[in-house]
């Protein structure tokens, strides 16, 4: 079951309505707020589930304008989680290599704030590249929602936006090469379901420079280090998020050293079982 966020421009003023996908059809779900849907039922899954029991009912708006799965939730990434970002960080910051070494090999995962959620951008909206960057790439990533109780309730796709050059001088740049206005694309819907994913996942990432495809790449969960429950147990220590949270758990998909993103760029990232996620770089 996916659970897709999607404007409506009938009523005015406009407004948003929450809709969930199972095998092809369409349902509404009550609830027109996705922080109060995850608040209010702690089985998200067995709620959505049921209303699936019923007969399709079709409100969803015609333009199917798909907004970004994210309303007063957090937005926080791991980093390093797979050896190909492990090798590319370190491959970016000489002086700093032994450190993306050591973060790859401790007990606690790398975590860090990405993105306050009025600035996360939705599918086909533009992300951008920093101004005073050279060398900008995208981070293809698998995103957990996470419940206010610190449980898994879904998943989702991610572009987490980089300045490597920004990074790779300093570590401690890592904020202004991460956070900046439309630097996090989350969506196009939420997979809703109880057990984990399979590490046989695929993610892929593809990038269009005008008729022409610039690069394509994939990887698997099972390529990742650490277990998406192990990065909630660390991110839940000591903090609280009443809303819930998002999470996104590190890229596997690192172009080469000598591409960077464009203006004008396509960017595709697809995930198995949950769709693709299509941004231009504006």
């Amino acid at each position: 079951m996916i659970l897709y966020k999607i404007a409506d421009f009938s009523p005015s003023p406009a407004r948003s309505v929450l809709a969930l996908e199972h095998e092809g059809r369409f349902y509404d779900v009550p609830e027109s707020s996705l922080t109060v849907l995850m608040l209010a039922h702690e089985d998200l899954y067995g709620y959505l589930r049921s209303l699936t029991a019923g007969p399709e009912r079709a409100r969803i708006p015609e333009s199917k304008d798909y907004q970004a799965p994210v309303e007063n939730q957090e937005v926080w990434a791991a980093g390093v989680t797979y050896l190909r970002s492990r090798v590319a960080r370190m491959e970016e910051s000489e002086q700093a290599s032994n450190f993306y070494d050591r973060v790859y090999s401790a007990e606690r995962p790398e975590l860090f704030f990405k993105s306050l959620p009025w600035k996360v951008v939705g599918p086909n909206a533009p992300v951008a590249i920093r101004q005073d960057a050279t060398w900008s790439v995208p981070e293809p990533e698998l995103v957990l929602a996470i419940s206010s109780r610190g449980r898994i309730v879904g998943y989702t796709i991610g572009n987490d936006m980089s300045s490597r050059d920004i990074e790779g001088e300093n570590p401690l740049y890592l904020p202004q090469a991460k956070i900046y206005d439309r630097s996090c694309a989350i969506g196009p819907g939420i997979l809703v379901r109880n057990e984990p994913l399979s590490p046989a996942t695929r993610i892929t990432l593809e990038i269009q420079r005008g008729s022409e495809r610039v690069f394509a790449g994939d990887t698997a969960l099972a390529e990742m280090k650490r277990k998406p429950q192990e990065l909630v147990e660390y991110l839940c220590r000591d903090q609280t998020f009443s809303a819930g949270a998002f999470l996104f758990t590190g890229t596997g998909i690192v172009p080469p050293d000598s591409f960077t993103l464009h203006h004008g760029d396509i960017i595709r990232i697809a995930i198995d079982g949950i769709g693709t996620l299509v941004n231009p770089v504006g």
